[in-house]
């Protein structure tokens, strides 16, 4: 699909790109992810996370037959994975270099994730390898060769 580089800003909600970052981060702990899975995880009703699915659904985004599990397509796989690398850098950058605790980093890096330019991402991520404050941002550059 190109790289992720390209990909600023997503064609989504904050929102709908939070569903699709929990999705993925489900689906790689477990077999299946089940719209109780998602609710629990974002602190949702079962409703609204029905309604939010039924939405990506829509864009091609996740695969879900009635009370089925759900699976991210491809393209919906796509921009999990751009959103969740956003999201480990600037959790990165919070933590390593500007010291905050793993709490607040976490919760400003979910609300920045949405927001930042890829240029950005791609500077702050050059920057932290650069500086020695990250070793291990291979796994995250990986999605460049997709």
């Amino acid at each position: 699909m190109g790289e992720l580089i390209a990909v600023s800003p997503l064609p989504l909600s904050p929102a709908m790109q939070n569903y699709l970052e929990e999705i993925l981060n489900l689906s790689s702990k477990h077999d299946t992810v089940r719209v109780t899975d998602i609710a629990e995880r974002l602190n949702l009703s079962k409703a609204s996370v029905s309604q939010a699915l039924s939405q990506l659904r829509e864009q091609g985004l996740v695969i879900q037959d009635r009370y089925g599990p759900v699976e991210l397509t491809e393209r919906g796989r796509y921009y999990g994975r751009v959103v969740k690398r956003r999201h480990e850098v600037l959790r990165s950058f919070l933590t390593e270099v500007l010291k905050l605790d793993h709490k607040t980093a976490e919760e400003d890096a979910c609300r920045m994730e949405h927001a930042v330019s890829s240029e950005t991402i791609e500077r702050l991520v050059s920057f932290l390898i650069r500086g020695g404050y990250c070793s291990d941002f291979n796994d995250v550059e990986e999605f460049k060769d997709e």
